[in-house]
């Protein structure tokens, strides 16, 4: 098998040398900015307030209107601040009042859900109930791991309550891309490596076009045994380049290399913007609804000439909190995340350039993934 330096893929991102001159230069004016401005007290935020928890990403990405569910899900989501600083009367209030809190609204969260669905939901808030009365016991013993297994717990039967808040699809996908492959929900997806597994969940929620171009790949066994062709320390692993002259996947119909857009979705945006940057749009500050918050987010790989011109090739970014801070790292708006890595971080710490897929298969949503409109 073949194997080119990803710095001549037409599929690459950006050469390592210009990675590594951009952070070093975003560092060093973080430090000057942290030495020549004091900030007042009210913005001594501590470090690592974005979400950079997998989960809870794909939480808040679900296309549901807000309501009492999701006010639950944030303020327990909301206890890391407090569970880093071991403020375990706090930990213990919030437990108490998200108790209160699933007790009052209980009606209003069922009312949300159709007929058929309540009782299954009924049974996942009684779950998510029991798991409140852990917290509080886990606060009052100051017991960290069991603080944070019984959140996890509640947390995942409050995204399982959430999932069937979803109905439609929230918007269409530009007729110019009817023949490209689109992936209607979410999809799990193993990835086996040379070390291990790992486990992602693909969201063409947000990421339609991306996330159907990777799965309709992952199902004609295109990924495997396909190598790591860019490993870069604390940035990326890449794979996808597939074996011979070519960059991607040539489709066997047209006989000419499927070309898959940029795709990114702001929040309060009806729709993904397609081949445009955020420095493009002028929006400096904005996030993406799938940010590249979290280690092992998946990326479409694309050509520093042409934000269209990716095909096959996909990377998982190796977040840094020192050098790929969340939210200050250089990716957001420039590349399509499309999903993120679930389980498996093991694995994913071991991975290296000597490593590759041995073999990809989808494990749900199979049935969300249309081969075109």
């Amino acid at each position: 098998m073949s194997q080119r330096p990803a710095a001549a893929s037409t599929t690459a991102l950006s050469p390592a040398p210009r990675w590594q001159r951009v952070c070093t230069r975003v560092l060093g004016l973080a430090m000057l900015l942290m030495l020549a401005w004091a900030p007042p007290s009210w913005a001594a935020l501590p470090p690592g307030n974005a979400i950079t928890d997998p989960s809870a990403l794909l939480r808040n990405a679900l296309p549901v209107s807000p309501g009492d569910l999701q006010d639950l899900q944030h303020r327990l989501e909301a206890t890391s601040v407090d569970l880093r600083a071991k403020r375990w009367s706090a930990l213990g209030q919030v437990a108490k009042r998200s108790q209160s809190l699933l007790s009052t609204k209980r009606a209003a969260i069922l009312d949300r859900f159709e007929p058929d669905q309540r009782a299954h939901v009924e049974e996942l808030l009684d779950g998510v109930n029991n798991q409140l009365q852990t917290l509080a016991e886990a606060a009052s013993s100051q017991d960290r791991d069991g603080y944070l297994e019984a959140r996890r717990r509640a947390l995942g039967a409050i995204g399982s309550a959430e999932d069937l808040l979803v109905k439609d699809f929230p918007f269409a996908i530009p007729p110019e891309y009817d023949a490209l492959p689109r992936l209607l929900g979410r999809a799990t997806v193993r990835l086996s490596t040379t070390k291990g597994d790992l486990t992602t969940v693909v969201d063409g929620f947000n990421a339609p076009i991306t996330a159907g171009a990777f799965v309709d790949l992952v199902q004609r066994g295109f990924y495997d045994g396909l190598p790591f062709n860019r490993a870069e320390d604390f940035y990326v692993l890449q794979t996808g380049d597939p074996q011979g002259p070519d960059d991607g996947f040539i489709d066997p119909l047209t006989k000419a290399e499927r070309r898959v857009p940029l795709e990114i979705r702001v929040p309060g945006k009806a729709e993904p913007y397609y081949n445009q940057t955020f420095e493009d749009l002028g929006m400096f500050k904005a996030e993406p609804v799938l940010p590249f918050n979290a280690k092992g987010t998946l990326g479409w790989a694309h050509s520093d000439k042409d934000l269209a011109d990716g095909s096959s090739q996909f990377f998982l970014f190796l977040s840094e909190p020192e050098l790929t801070p969340a939210g200050l790292n250089l990716i957001d708006g420039r590349y399509a995340a499309f999903g993120y890595v679930v389980d498996g971080f093991d694995v994913l710490d071991n991975l290296s350039a000597e490593d590759g897929i041995v073999s990809a298969k989808v494990l749900e949503g199979a049935q969300n993934l249309h081969e075109h409109a």
